[in-house]
């Protein structure tokens, strides 16, 4: 009778030993979300006007993400989140300068209207900005 015992011990730790991974299955691991770059809203652009200095853009958007050393026409300002469970999102928006001006914006930005201008199929656009008003 012990020796019976002692087999469906056994035999019931080497069954749940081999179940392990299924159990592990069900229990799902808590994951952050994760917000990486800069983070640029329509307030923030729709403040834009043509002919700003870097200095009043980067005052409304804060540093860019990306300098390139060889263009130093363009900033661009990347924008990932990944939630915890979910598919990532990356926004992103460049800004091209005439000298030390704003000339122009594309990207994934939103008009003043809210709805966005780029499509989800189509990365970028260009979005006119009025010129800036003399003070």
């Amino acid at each position: 009778m012990r020796s019976l015992l002692a087999a469906l011990i056994v035999s019931s730790g080497l069954l749940a030993g081999c179940s392990f991974d299924s159990v592990v299955g069900l229990v799902d691991p808590y994951r952050i979300d994760v917000r990486q770059g800069n983070y640029v809203d329509q307030e923030m652009v729709a403040q834009l006007r043509r002919g700003m200095t870097r200095d009043q853009v980067r005052y409304v958007l804060g540093s860019p993400l990306v300098v390139d050393m060889f263009r130093t026409d363009r900033w661009d300002y990347v924008y990932r989140f990944r939630p915890g469970s979910g598919e990532a999102q990356q926004r992103v928006i460049s800004l091209f300068f005439a000298g030390d001006v704003l000339e122009r914006i594309e990207g994934d930005v939103a008009a003043a209207s809210g709805e966005p201008v780029a499509q989800p199929q189509q990365r970028s656009r260009v979005v006119e900005i009025p010129p800036a008003t003399v003070r």
